[in-house]
């Protein structure tokens, strides 16, 4: 890193967001840009910057900062610029120029110590004195604060985010308790409060400490692993080693935690467990409510389906089987109910004949967890069908749904898409929109891994046995010819799919090393497949990034989505004499890349043109995949267009969320359809390695799969069953809530 000492002349560009600025300054006789995360720097200030020289393809020579030190003016031009830079309320030039000729060079101690001294300038009284001195005090207070949270390590734009958030008390609330942080600011983890607490010297026993790392154990467990609670003793265990500490010391403080009620336990069976409350409380609401829902059917309302089912049959020349037909009545007859299967089964021949039955006097809605889901769904019902979040109207300044319980969801009937990728607090949020009275159908396939987010919500549903549900296994006809479906049914009854027959749509090319997998998967992408079918020349590279998704098990090695996403960008989107790019980290986003949303973020906002003018509105998702459509180097920052026309501006901070997504993970892919999957089968750890992790990879293809590497990886994986139990209790409360029953 170098350094760059110099005086600023001017801000060219700041976004009081999150600081991203570009700043005119002079060092010794020369003018240059310096680019990066500041605060809001005022002409004449002295400032050490921390970085390394750039070359702009547009702007030039530039110098990215990566940390900063303020220097305090001494010249009396260098303290007159900057207190007519305008951050100090009520001084311009002419009034600057007045206390620096009065006070000279003991102008700024003037103003911090005696700030009652500058009523003896003519023109400033009592109470103008007192809004320069105030004004004066913030800007210290805020500088200071910035200056102490990068002097432990803070980056820049979190430390932004902190001085918003607190104001004039950020350098207080840190220094008596940095672990306040987790609970404040959203995306400040326990390690980064850790590292502030560690350097101000808090000791590794300290109560906020532990008590911050319990809390930060519950939620890290919830979101990378999808589990809702943890044993008493595992938690203890676990933050033992965390923090290098006695586990009878987290015993202790966890007590403290549940008689606060920060946090909350149950017994199950001989094991006490620990839940974050708001988990809890949201499996308990949803345990209640599907089983209201249950309750509040009215029975014998369609006493002439069996007929209508028939007649269906006949106008569109099929033959439901018993199941199938089974199915629909039991849908129509039910409070809610459960429609479970694999590929071609027939679920949505069943949703066109049940919303054919309802469309006379019914208002059916549709939805789905995902953009990809809900509009593959209108595509195969004719109806509309929405996002379960633009369903339930989510947005507005305070980013919450609009649709609940004293506003609930204009429906007789709600039928709601892959629901396996349904996570706990989603549920939560679409029942409390559902009236009692409506009917509630769930369509997914059981099969498949569980959601990115927290909870089991399908599979509990299932396994409790208190839900009407239906398992569908027959193959219809027209989908025997696929091998696609042939092999995930044979994948998911424990058999080896069929692996060397010609004229299909699954193929599998044997390779022997990683190094030779990735080179084959990228040449399958960049060259073999879009000759192979048939993609303009013109398109192809467009073709394939939009039409042929990369599938990984994991995240690691060769094969994993880490290393082929940077490899697929060098080969589908490289360096361009006139494409822009920024760098985040390790990644660098040019215009035209394929990539994914990691995490939600509620408020972010996004606006869409439509014929009737722009529409706004706040929320993108985890898993949410779009492409950049535009890249601004100065302001360091993307604009991604998501499904359903969605544009999104992603400002420095927010790049954390975004990767690549040339590679996906099959985790990631759920709810997801894509024309062509490709996917790396090669040695990695068991635990990812599994029969249902191959099974959802291979139904998320629509026309093609090709499996690269070695045959006895995939029948490694086909033999490993095992399958992650999450730790959920929603299909014990669902029993629990049968006494309920008159």
């Amino acid at each position: 890193m170098e350094k760059l000492e110099a005086g600023v002349l001017r801000t060219v560009f700041r976004n009081e967001e999150n600081g991203y600025s570009v700043v005119s300054v002079r060092a010794g006789r020369t003018e240059v840009m310096v680019v990066g995360t500041l605060p809001d720097l005022a002409p004449g200030e002295q400032v050490v910057f921390t970085g390394e020289w750039t070359e702009h393809k547009t702007y030039g020579r530039q110098f990215r900062c990566t940390a900063w030190e303020i220097q305090t003016p001494t010249s009396l031009l260098g303290i007159e610029r900057y207190l007519a830079s305008g951050l100090i309320r009520g001084v311009r030039s002419s009034t600057a120029a007045l206390i620096v000729a009065h006070f000279g060079e003991d102008t700024l101690s003037v103003l911090s110590e005696h700030p009652e001294r500058l009523q003896e300038i003519p023109g400033i009284g009592k109470k103008r004195g007192a809004m320069i001195a105030e004004s004066f005090q913030e800007q210290q207070a805020a500088r200071q604060a910035m200056i102490f949270l990068q002097s432990y390590g803070i980056p820049p734009t979190l430390a932004v985010r902190i001085s918003k958030y607190y104001g004039d008390r950020a350098q207080e609330v840190v220094r008596e308790d940095p672990y306040q942080l987790c609970d404040d600011l959203e995306g400040v983890g326990f390690k980064t409060a850790d590292h502030i607490g560690i350097a101000l010297g808090v000791p590794p026993d300290s109560a906020n400490r532990i008590r911050c790392a319990l809390k930060y154990l519950l939620r890290e467990y919830a979101s990378s692993a999808g589990h809702l609670y943890m044993p008493e003793e595992d938690l203890c265990a676990a933050a033992a080693s965390l923090l290098q500490v006695d586990s009878r010391l987290c015993a202790e403080h966890l007590k403290a935690l549940l008689i606060a009620r920060d946090l909350d336990a149950e017994i199950d069976g001989d094991t006490r467990i620990i839940w974050l409350p708001y988990y809890r409380r949201a499996e308990q609401e949803v345990a209640l409510r599907l089983r209201q829902l249950m309750l509040s059917a009215v029975p014998n309302q369609f006493p002439g389906a069996s007929r209508a089912v028939t007649a269906f049959e006949r106008r569109n020349g099929i033959s439901f089987s018993p199941t199938q037909r089974r199915a629909i009545l039991e849908a129509l007859a039910n409070g809610v109910f459960v429609i479970t299967g694999g590929p071609g089964t027939g679920k949505t021949t069943i949703i066109n004949c049940i919303l054919d039955l309802l469309s006379a006097d019914h208002e059916t809605a549709l939805c789905a967890p995902t953009g990809r889901a809900a509009r593959r769904m209108t595509e195969a019902t004719g109806a509309e069908s929405k996002t379960i979040h633009r369903l339930l109207e989510y947005g507005g300044e305070e980013g919450r749904f609009a649709r609940g319980e004293e506003n609930p969801l204009d429906a007789d009937c709600l039928i709601v898409d892959e629901a396996s990728m349904i996570d706990l607090t989603l549920m939560q949020a679409l029942l409390r929109a559902v009236e009692p009275g409506t009917r509630l159908i769930l369509v997914g396939d059981a099969d498949q891994l569980p959601s990115v987010g927290p909870g089991n919500v399908l599979g509990d549903i299932l396994d409790s046995r208190e839900v009407p549900c239906i398992r569908l296994t027959d193959i219809f006809r027209q989908s025997e010819t696929s091998r696609i479906v042939v092999n995930a049914h044979r994948i998911n009854h424990g058999e080896m799919p069929l692996l060397n027959e010609k004229n299909t749509d699954f193929f599998f090319e044997r390779k022997s090393t990683f190094s030779e997998t990735a080179s084959a998967i990228a040449a399958l992408v960049t060259e073999r497949l879009p000759s192979f079918l048939r993609y303009p020349k013109k398109d192809a590279f467009d073709c394939s990034v939009r039409n042929i998704q990369v599938l990984s098990p994991t995240r690691k090695g060769d094969c994993g989505v880490n290393a082929l996403n940077p490899l697929l960008q060098s080969l589908l989107n490289p360096p361009r004499p006139h494409t822009p790019e920024i760098t985040w980290g390790d990644t660098v986003f040019r215009r035209g890349d394929k990539v994914i949303q990691t995490r939600n973020d509620y408020q972010l906002p996004w606006f869409r043109e439509t014929p009737a003018g722009t529409e706004e509105g706040a929320g993108v998702f985890n898993g949410d995949v779009g492409f950049v459509t535009d890249v601004d180097p100065v302001d360091h920052s993307l604009t991604v267009r998501f499904e359903e026309d969605r544009e999104v501006i992603y400002e420095s901070a927010a790049l954390e969320n975004l990767e690549l997504a040339y590679c996906l993970s099959v985790h990631k892919s759920q709810g997801s359809e894509f024309p062509v999957v490709v996917m790396p089968v090669v040695s990695g750890p068991p635990m990812l390695l599994t029969r249902n992790l191959l099974y959802t990879a291979l139904t998320r293809a629509r026309q093609m799969v090709v499996l690269v590497g070695s045959e006895e990886i995939i029948r490694r994986m086909v033999e490993n069953d095992h399958v992650t139990r999450r730790n959920t209790r929603l299909a014990q409360r669902l029993r629990e809530t049968a006494e309920l029953v008159p």
